[in-house]
């Protein structure tokens, strides 16, 4: 009897003792444009060098016929570059449809497979967005991991993409 009961103390024991969360928005601006297309964005987690650490969600049409909309993840090209091309999509949970005009929220909880291995140190948010017959733009914002306290960054874009919220809670 005593090793059942100690099997799950040792699991609680075992499991770490901070687990912070990661909340994104993303705002998607309205534009006066003749030729309007939604944006194909994509937001992922990098080191301070640029170097890539995970992708949380990519956004493109997935519903074109024989996989189309793939050709054009292409013009997200520093994500394209740092992870895209190597990744099989769709990818699940992370691949997901083009946003309308308006504010988007991702929430990540600690126990996320793209968060709990992540040792502690200096990251940057990266939200890339393209656009057919618009442009590009890529913000990053820059944070600590985990968080000792609440924290709140905000970026704001000027074209392609609105205002860019990160709050971390330990």
């Amino acid at each position: 009897m005593r090793p059942r009961l100690l099997l799950p103390l040792c699991s609680l024991l075992a499991a770490p003792a901070f687990a912070a969360d990661l909340t994104v928005e993303v705002e998607i601006p309205r534009l006066d444009v003749a030729e309007y297309h939604r944006p194909y964005v994509a937001l992922w987690l990098e080191k301070p060098d640029q170097q890539h650490v995970a992708d949380l969600a990519v956004w493109y049409d997935l519903k074109m016929k024989d996989k189309e909309g793939e050709k054009w993840l292409k013009d997200l090209r520093q994500w394209w570059r740092r992870s895209g091309r190597g990744l099989e999509l769709p990818a699940d949970g992370i691949s997901g449809a083009t946003r309308a005009v308006g504010t988007h929220r991702l929430s990540f909880a600690g126990d996320d497979p793209r968060l709990q291995d992540l040792p502690a140190g200096e990251y940057r948010l990266v939200v890339e967005a393209a656009r057919e017959v618009g442009g590009r733009e890529l913000l990053r914002v820059p944070f600590s991991w985990p968080p000792q306290q609440s924290a709140h960054h905000q970026a704001q874009g000027k074209t392609e993409l609105g205002t860019v919220t990160l709050q971390l809670n330990p």
